[in-house]
């Protein structure tokens, strides 16, 4: 979609397709249970980790899926639009605003390849070191329990169609 369409609103925004899934995401990164039973902290830097690992897994659902890989992108423009919000809201200003953005995507990226690689064997000793150098903990030892919640919101993702995650649904 060109610049002059979306400032002239002559084509809806590709992006409230999915926008529900992004919601989705970020309920999912607020549940309780990451921070009380896997030793998240809760704290801004503990959220914003958290919201980088369900999004994470769900990039890694679709990445999976001819149907969805293409779409990778838009959710993450949401991701980008609601951190761009955070930031001004918390009073970063227009000159520092896009580099703080280019470090969260490059710390995005970087989570994105570990859990990936980790996820794809199975590793949990590797996923639970990832989680630490990436998560900011208020309990390091409980990165275990932490991977291990986020193998099993890997494996409902999984079993999450196309539609349902289209709708922000995950499968049980």
């Amino acid at each position: 979609m060109s610049f002059l369409t979306r400032l002239f609103g002559t084509q809806p925004d590709p992006r409230e397709e999915w926008r529900p899934l992004w919601h989705t995401i970020v309920e999912q990164a607020r549940e309780p249970d990451w921070y009380r039973m896997c030793g998240v902290a809760d704290t801004l830097e503990g959220r914003f980790d958290m919201v980088t690992l369900v999004l994470s897994l769900v990039l890694l659902r679709m990445e999976a899926d001819k149907e969805l890989a293409p779409h990778t992108a838009l959710v993450t423009e949401l991701f980008v639009e609601d951190m761009e919000g955070q930031l001004r809201e918390a009073g970063i200003g227009d000159p520092t605003v896009g580099k703080k953005i280019g470090n969260l995507m490059s710390s995005m990226g970087g989570r994105l390849g570990s859990y990936r690689t980790a996820l794809g064997n199975e590793d949990r000793a590797a996923l639970a070191d990832a989680l630490r150098r990436n998560v900011t903990m208020a309990q390091e030892d409980e990165s275990y329990a932490l991977a291990e919640r986020m193998i099993r919101l890997h494996k409902r993702l999984g079993r999450t169609s196309a539609d349902q995650l289209r709708a922000g649904e995950i499968a049980a």
